[in-house]
C-alpha cells in the first residue's frame, strides 16, 4: 500500500512533497491501525481539515473492507480446499516483495546523509535485538532527532552544513 499511497500522493497528484510524504508516514506509523488509514487520516487533515479527514479514511478503508467482507464470504464455503492452501503458499514470497519494495521505495528518499543511517541502525536495533513496537521506534527515533538537531546547532552548524562548511565560511 505504501508504494501506491506515494505514487498517488507525492508523484502523480503532487499534493505532497517526498519529504512531507515520509514526515506524515512517520507520524501515520506511530498510531494503532492500519497504515493506509492512518496515513489517509493525516494527509486529508492536512489538505482539507476534519471533513477532508474523514472522506479519506472513508475512501481508504470502504473498498478494502468490502473486498475482504466479498473474499472473506468465498474462503468461508472453500476453506479447505487445495487450491486455497496452495493460492496462500504462492501469496506469501509476493508479500515479502511487495514489503521490501515499499521499504527501497520510501527508505531512499528517507536517507539524504550519512547522518541518517545513524537513526536506521538505532530502528532496526529497537525492533529486531530489544523486541521494541514500532511506535515505540518511531517516537525514539524522534527523539534522536531532536538531540541531533540540539546537537549540531549547539556545534555552531545549520542542519545540512557540514564540519568543514561551518569551519571554512570565514576564509571568503
Amino acid at each position: 500500500m505504501i508504494p501506491l499511497i506515494k505514487r498517488e500522493l507525492v508523484e502523480r497528484r503532487r499534493w505532497l512533497e517526498d519529504s512531507e510524504f515520509v514526515d506524515l508516514l512517520a507520524i501515520a506509523q506511530s498510531g494503532p491501525g492500519p497504515i493506509a488509514v492512518n496515513t489517509a487520516t493525516v494527509t486529508g487533515y492536512k489538505m482539507r481539515g476534519v471533513l477532508g479527514s474523514l472522506s479519506a479514511v472513508a475512501g481508504a478503508a470502504l473498498p478494502s473492507f468490502l473486498t475482504i467482507l466479498a473474499f472473506a464470504s468465498v474462503l468461508v464455503r472453500y476453506k479447505s480446499a487445495p487450491v486455497i492452501d496452495a493460492f496462500f503458499r504462492g501469496m506469501r514470497p509476493a508479500i515479502l516483495g511487495l514489503l521490501a519494495a515499499a521499504v527501497w521505495q520510501v527508505g531512499k528518499g528517507s536517507i539524504r546523509e550519512r547522518s541518517d543511517l545513524w537513526f536506521v541502525a538505532a530502528g532496526v536495533f529497537l525492533l529486531f535485538v530489544l523486541g521494541e513496537g514500532p511506535v515505540v521506534a518511531v517516537l525514539m527515533s524522534g527523539l534522536l532527532g531532536i538531540l541531533s538537531g540540539v546537537w549540531n546547532r549547539r556545534g555552531g552548524r545549520q542542519e545540512g552544513e557540514t564540519r568543514g562548511e561551518a569551519q571554512g565560511s570565514d576564509e571568503d
